[in-house]
């Protein structure tokens, strides 16, 4: 803010403060005035003066308005009082520039679908347009079951892999790198990767990361959801999606684009029914935060699925339509622990309401709540879902009240014995016995130990299936995925947000309608070999079951059984597959993925490790032995490896980009003496450094032309490098250095082969006296003076420091004025733009605007210049007369 800023506020401030005084004085007379009107008032009442009565109401009402006007005046002295408080705080706490960040060009995301098997793409490109080395992040959400395959980084023509290793192994490769100077990254999380590099100015740089997924069948549909988050606005974004599936596609929709998480994001988009469908979004200058949906389901009318085999591997897929429902008996086990209270209780009974009236006639149900004590709704038995038994279920689930600790092991088996009552032996029902458990918490009180609540689980539930769900972040999931393995059942997370009952009801949709149980799908074991797990307690509505594996090299036609039970008797089905001996290299036309796909031949192949890994990864976390845990994780490791997947037992080592340029630092590399002020170079010195053939790095002599003393301001142009420093000045006499620092700008169109440099730091050192010397930093972030003390002075706003005789003052017009001695004065010029254009970069400017007090021998030093690697680029260096 300018002086006369300030002048106006105060004057406004004292204004205020006056009509303030002026208004309590008033205000003081006229509760003197009130007082003695009333004293008036009976005095004329009883005397029958009216005429005077009169003219004293006459008098009120104008001191009513009085009182009005000044009240304005207080409320308008106060908010200006304010305002001029904020504002004068402004000055001396004001907010420095908005951060400048990487500018994304480009974001692009494309998937495969080929039978339910997903490669996506994601490719995204930065340009650091800045005078100063940025950090690009690439961030990517990825789904729970997605394996990372493929992940690279393009810079300056490099293209630089990560590298899939064991666990340990990359750890060991991530420390090499950092004891060598080298920067690198480490990739753990599966499904939060984020990769950060540091991108040189004028760098452009591009990220592209690959994975792969099993799309599952859920509601009737299969999902595919990918991530659009550049983080900024995007002049190019594009989505391809590509779904190919044999049996054909029965619909499919294209959501509207999903911002959060909440289900009620979801919109129905418009159906297409094409075998082959594809879809592309390209939109100029958008900024997204979201995802893009996609839903479809396909044609199965055979009862024994789909089955696929290609080059030594199949893949089967297993899901009927049209089966009558097999009733249930289910135990809902509700967490009414104290950590329930609030939105989780209000939101578990909002979804519990609706849960039970979707409950059909020929259901059994039970609720229990838990929390240091178990309290079962019906003791002893499970009810059958009459209506009159859900309004009642209903009324007790509204008056339940959220307190005390967290017993889980009472729970399971209180909701076991209502499963398995001891007194009645083995129950012959055809109803399909499911336990879905909710809790948002850790075993507090009674039986804490995982394991023995694991065992107990597993001995009491029986044939039950379990179906755990974890409750915010603070549930112990690792215990609930663990019952679930046990039991027959899954584990899933539900969202502490707006929408989380309609999570829980979603779940439940999901084993709210059973169709078949005990599914076994058979292969004969002299065909086949490395099956993944082909045995099911139960098939829901809406779901698939999947099953890989091996074909040996001889067989023709795959045998393929499949058995279940459904609501009234045991059913078999059988068929010969015929085996497809294609090659791996031999794409199909439908299969349209470019990066890391072979053909439909490598779907299947990778599928079947993918699910192999899967299955692996599982059984390891089901086994406390030790020597189990071991050969398991070296068989996951071992696939990982081969396929290049990034698992649990896997890492990804970045070696990032800068890392061989590290040794390259401005603290390291040579100063280049380019011009003194008495110019001794050639008039053109661009034709002059093209009659020297570059040699090997080193320093290389100019032909030289002597000129007088020019009238007229001097300017030329000197080829440099990104990163180079060039010696502008030297005077060995007076000991005073000027180095530049070169970054790199973007190429003039028509001109790419040529780069273009600016300084972006300058560094003047100049000795005060026989053991003493000062060092003055310039840079677009500040002025660094260093000597006797180091201070720094911002360049956006007005200061001076003066230390051992040298004067370095910042004014306001973008200006640094270095007087080093009497006849030693140097200006740096703050170059910015508030709109710049593609080739417009801010940077520094580097003036002498009085050389008398330097040495002659100054004015005959020679020029030198030290080629880095090539001549090329432009720096603008002006030398005003002396």
């Amino acid at each position: 803010m300018s002086f006369w800023s300030h002048f106006v506020y105060f004057c406004h401030f004292c204004v205020c403060l006056l009509s303030f005084c002026v208004f309590w004085g008033h205000f003081v007379y006229f509760l003197l005035f009130c007082v003695s009107f009333n004293l008036l008032c009976t005095f004329v009442i009883l005397l029958g003066l009216w005429s005077r009565f009169v003219y004293f109401c006459c008098h009120f009402c104008v001191f009513f308005l009085l009182l009005c006007v000044f009240l304005c005046h207080f409320v308008c002295f106060w908010s200006r009082l304010v305002h001029f408080l904020w504002r004068l705080h402004g000055l001396h706490a004001a907010p420095g520039p908005p951060v400048a960040h990487l500018k994304v060009t480009d974001y692009h995301v494309k998937c495969c679908v080929v039978s339910r098997y997903a490669i996506t793409t994601i490719q995204s490109s930065v340009w650091n347009q800045l005078p100063v080395v940025k950090e690009a992040a690439f961030e990517v959400d990825l789904p729970s079951n997605a394996f990372i395959s493929n992940f690279t980084i393009t810079s300056n023509g490099k293209v630089y892999v990560a590298q899939v290793t064991e666990r340990a192994a990359a750890r060991k490769i991530y420390d090499a790198a950092k004891k060598q100077g080298k920067t690198a990254g480490l990739v753990r999380e599966v499904e939060k990767f984020r990769v950060a590099v540091s991108v040189p100015s004028g760098t452009r740089m591009s990220f592209l990361l690959s994975y792969e997924e099993l799309l599952p069948r859920r509601l009737g549909r299969y999902e595919l959801s990918l991530g659009l988050r550049p983080g900024q606005l995007v002049p190019n974004l594009t989505v391809d999606v590509s779904i190919t599936e044999r049996t054909g596609i029965s619909f499919i929709k294209v959501l509207p684009l999903k911002t959060s998480r909440l289900l009620s994001n979801n919109a129905q988009g418009k159906s297409k029914t094409d075998q082959v469908n594809r879809m592309s979004l390209s939109r100029s200058s958008i900024c997204l935060n979201a995802d893009f949906n996609v839903q479809y389901d396909v044609d199965l009318k055979d009862p024994m699925g789909d089955v696929q085999v290609y080059n030594g591997y199949f893949v089967h897929y297993f899901a009927p339509r049209g089966l009558p429902v097999v009733p249930k008996d289910v135990i809902f086990v509700i967490d009414v622990s104290g950590s329930m209270i609030g939105p989780k209780i209000k939101q578990t009974k909002q979804a519990m309401g609706t849960i039970l009236g979707d409950l059909r006639e020929g259901d059994h149900f039970n609720i229990i709540t838990f929390s240091d004590k178990v309290h079962t709704w019906k003791k002893g038995r499970t009810v059958r879902a009459t209506r009159q038994n859900v309004r009642d279920a209903k009324e007790f689930v509204k008056r339940i009240i959220a307190e005390g600790w967290t017993n889980i092991n009472a729970a399971l088996l209180s909701a076991a014995q209502l499963l398995n009552p001891p007194s009645s032996g083995r129950q012959t029902s055809h109803r399909v016995p499911l336990v879905i458990f909710l809790t948002d918490g850790e075993a507090t009180i009674g039986v804490t130990s995982g394991d023995t609540i694991l065992s107990n689980a597993k001995k009491s539930l029986g044939l039950a299936s379990l179906f755990g769900l974890a409750f915010g972040d603070d549930a112990d999931f690792l215990l609930l995925k663990r019952l679930a393995l046990d039991n027959r059942g899954v584990a899933r997370i539900v969202y502490e947000d707006s929408d989380a009952a309609l999570q829980l009801k979603g779940f439940y949709d999901e084993v709210a309608s059973p169709l078949l149980t005990d599914i076994q799908l058979s292969y004969l074991e002299n065909q086949a070999f490395d099956v993944t797990r082909s045995m099911f307690p139960n098939y829901f509505k809406g779901s698939e079951l999947v099953v890989t594996g091996r074909v040996k090299p001889e067989v023709k036609d795959l045998w393929v059984s499949v058995s279940a039970s459904d609501s009234k008797q045991r059913v078999k089905f059988e068929n010969d597959v015929l085996v497809s001996h294609a090659k791996a290299n031999n794409k199909s036309a439908l299969f349209d993925c470019e990066d890391g796909s072979d053909g439909i031949s490598s779907f299947v192949h990778r599928l079947w490790a993918y699910f192999t890994i899967k299955e692996l990864l599982l059984a390891k976390l089901n086994t406390t032995d030790p020597v189990s845990q071991r050969l398991l994780t070296e068989k996951a490791t071992n696939l990982s490896l081969k396929y290049n997947f990034v698992t649990q037992v896997t890492s990804l080592v970045v070696v990032k980009p800068d890392a061989d340029e590290a040794a390259q630092t401005p603290t390291t590399a040579k100063p280049t003496t380019v011009a003194t002020t008495t110019v001794t170079i050639s008039t053109n010195l661009l034709n002059a450094l093209k009659t020297v053939s570059p040699p090997a790095p080193g320093k290389v002599s100019i032909p030289i032309l002597n000129l007088p003393k020019l009238q007229h301001n001097l300017c030329f142009t000197v080829d440099g490098r990104a990163n180079d420093v060039l010696r502008l000045l030297e005077d060995p006499v007076r000991d005073i250095i000027v180095d530049g620092h070169l970054l790199g700008a973007p190429s003039k169109h028509g001109m790419e082969e040529r780069s273009r440099t600016y300084f972006d730091r300058l560094t003047i050192s100049a000795a005060t006296g026989p053991s003493s010397d000062i060092m003055i930093t310039l840079s677009l972030e500040g002025v660094v003076v260093e000597g006797e003390g180091r201070e720094t002075l911002p360049i956006n706003q007005q200061g001076s420091v003066t230390r051992q005789g040298v004067n370095v003052r910042v004014d306001n017009h973008h200006s640094c004025w270095i007087q080093l001695d009497r006849g030693v004065r140097f200006l740096v010029l703050f170059h910015q733009y508030k709109h710049p254009s593609y080739l417009q970069m801010a940077h520094l400017g580097f003036y002498i605007t009085d050389g008398q007090g330097l040495s002659t021998q100054f004015n005959d030093y020679s020029i030198e210049i030290l080629y880095m690697f090539s001549l090329i680029g432009s720096i603008l260096f002006e030398i005003w007369p002396i």
